[in-house]
């Protein structure tokens, strides 16, 4: 079984159901609200775990009942959370997301805990950690932090892969230590200044990734697929089709199953295809942890779909 080792955000979910967002001043009447456990490292980290990876967790959390119950549901879902600091002086990490009825979600994160994650944090964790194939990490945490876990993991002979969101928190220095990026159309602007419109456009951003330094990447198109760039060569992976309830953490879902699929040998269109269904799956289950499928729940989607994923292939030979 490949093992996998994520860096990044812990955070806490407050998440507020509406038809439609108020307008600057205005207060308006949502539906529902819920508090779930959340953060793009924690969520990539139980992606991973759901579909039977093991996984070690680097993060940071506050001395906090969130703290308390984000710890709880990552180590519930197996994962390895012996190398998550926890620190006094801050709360926990917090995301307040409002979701409408189109199933679109805005997101306001207070950071708190996950600044206090520091590069000797980051060497420490690493000098125990020894058998991870894949490092995943993005930029929800300082990004000294960001660049020592790569570092490290280059050492270690991992496949780095770094999803570059939020948009806010991406600077190109990080760029140069990944084996593979993972923007969406907002971070691909972002990073490149062109507006991901279509496969010429998606192209052109590739090739300038690929003209910094970076051999392998993905640009995720949402419902319209992917472009997969490796090293060149490229091909379109297309989109599954679904009726979206909650989008939150449908990127994450994507990156966790990316990295399983790679951890276990798969190259890396077979992977981009695995990911699309897990992320696809997701959208259609409320809550960026709570909607996370299992591997059995994946089957089990693919059978109704009539998919076939690289995995039920290796089941049916």
């Amino acid at each position: 079984m490949g093992e996998i080792t994520v860096v990044g955000s812990i955070n806490v979910d407050i998440v507020a159901f509406t038809k439609h967002y108020p307008n600057r001043g205005e207060t308006i009447f949502g539906k529902k609200m819920l508090t779930l456990p959340g953060g793009k490292g924690a969520n990539q980290a139980v992606a991973s775990a759901q579909l039977g990876k093991k996984v070690n967790m680097i993060g940071s959390i506050g001395c906090d009942v969130y703290g308390n119950t984000t710890l709880k549901s990552m180590e519930e879902k197996g994962i390895n959370t012996s190398y998550v600091k926890r620190v006094q002086e801050k709360s926990t990490g917090c995301a307040i997301i409002t979701v409408d009825h189109t199933a679109e979600n805005t997101m306001l994160v207070v950071k708190g805990a996950n600044d206090d994650l520091t590069a000797e944090d980051i060497q420490a964790a690493f000098s125990m950690i020894n058998n991870s194939k894949i490092l995943l990490v993005q930029m929800e945490i300082p990004e000294e932090a960001v660049i020592e876990a790569m570092i490290q993991g280059r050492k270690k002979g991992m496949f780095v892969i770094l999803d570059p969101a939020p948009a806010d928190g991406i600077t190109e220095r990080a760029l140069q230590y990944a084996d593979l990026i993972v923007p969406n159309k907002q971070e691909t602007k972002q990073l490149t200044g062109i507006d991901v419109i279509d496969m010429d456009s998606a192209f052109q951003a590739a090739e300038y990734f690929h003209r910094m330094g970076i051999k392998n990447s993905i640009i995720k198109m949402g419902e319209k697929g992917s472009l997969v760039y490796e090293d060149g060569k490229t091909e379109y992976v297309q989109g599954i089709k679904v009726t979206a309830v909650d989008t939150v953490g449908a990127g994450d879902s994507f990156a966790g199953a990316l990295a399983s699929a790679l951890s276990d040998g798969a190259d890396l269109i077979t992977a981009v295809n695995f990911s699309n269904i897990v992320a696809a799956l997701k959208v259609t289950r409320q809550g960026a942890q709570a909607g996370v499928p299992t591997i059995e729940q994946v089957n089990e989607f693919c059978k109704e779909r009539g998919i076939t994923h690289y995995l039920l292939e290796t089941l049916n030979t």
